[in-house]
């Protein structure tokens, strides 16, 4: 808890070195060290119910739906016709929550390998995991990798929604990670990752790219505005195996 003093959370990071992000707690509603990470739920002033892991803020009452919308949403427009869907990660049960409102899904495969975080989302951030309780959903507490690995060409989209590289989620901003979705995805397929700032992270961005357009042959990079999230905005990677879906990422990419 050294990132509390005097009634407030401060959020630093190697990661966006020099700078912090302070919020005001009203009450600490749960701490623990996972077998992954420490986790860490807050009440604040302004921002409403916050979950924090490794020190690092994951989402908040107030503006989590700006990040959930945005990397659902990205991938399920473009594709002419998503019917399962894969999310890796994503254990605050937001993104199921967007997921499963799309009118042609199916059903959803989750992936998260902490399950603690699954149980915290549930007791003090239900807004968001009642995504976890609709019939769609099948949540799976494992490796995602392991996973995907046993299941190919089968998935129309796979969002990958996890922390920063940092700590267990570092192995999904590699590039065998990336080959080992492609393998996952349908022929026309496509991922939707959580893609770090811009500000703060090009030359992380330039090189997931790069390698990206080895592995698809349609690779974009969007953004959105989240005043909580460093540098009040999120990237995004978008990758389609089909080439004929350049222009409807192109259109989404506007």
């Amino acid at each position: 808890m050294d990132s509390m003093k005097n009634g407030w959370f401060s959020e630093t990071s190697a990661l966006w070195k020099g700078q912090s992000f302070s919020l005001e707690v009203e009450k600490v509603l749960h701490a623990e060290k996972t077998n992954y990470q420490d986790l860490l739920v807050l009440q604040t002033k302004s921002y409403g119910r916050v979950l924090i892991l490794d020190g690092v803020i994951q989402c908040t009452e107030r503006d989590e739906f700006s990040y959930q919308e945005m990397i659902s949403f990205l991938p399920l427009a473009v594709h002419p016709c998503p019917k399962k869907v894969l999310i890796i990660g994503g254990g605050d049960g937001g993104v199921a929550r967007e997921v499963v409102k799309f009118p042609t899904v199916e059903s959803v495969v989750q992936c998260e390998i902490d399950d603690r975080v699954i149980a915290a989302s549930k007791e003090f951030l239900p807004f968001m995991a009642c995504g976890f309780e609709n019939p769609k959903l099948h949540l799976h507490v494992g490796d995602g990798f392991e996973f995907m690995s046993q299941h190919k060409n089968e998935f129309d989209v796979i969002i990958t929604d996890s922390s920063d590289p940092i700590g267990p989620a570092q192995s999904l901003f590699q590039e065998n990670y990336y080959r080992l979705v492609a393998s996952a995805l349908k022929h026309d397929g496509i991922l939707c990752s959580q893609g770090e700032n811009m500000w703060y992270h090009a030359h992380l961005i330039k090189g997931m790219m790069e390698f990206c357009k080895n592995i698809f042959p349609v690779v974009k990079y969007s953004y959105t505005s989240i005043p909580t999230y460093p540098g009040g905005q999120i990237g995004f990677l978008l990758c389609g195996k089909d080439p004929i879906l350049q222009h409807s990422i192109s259109i989404v990419h506007k």
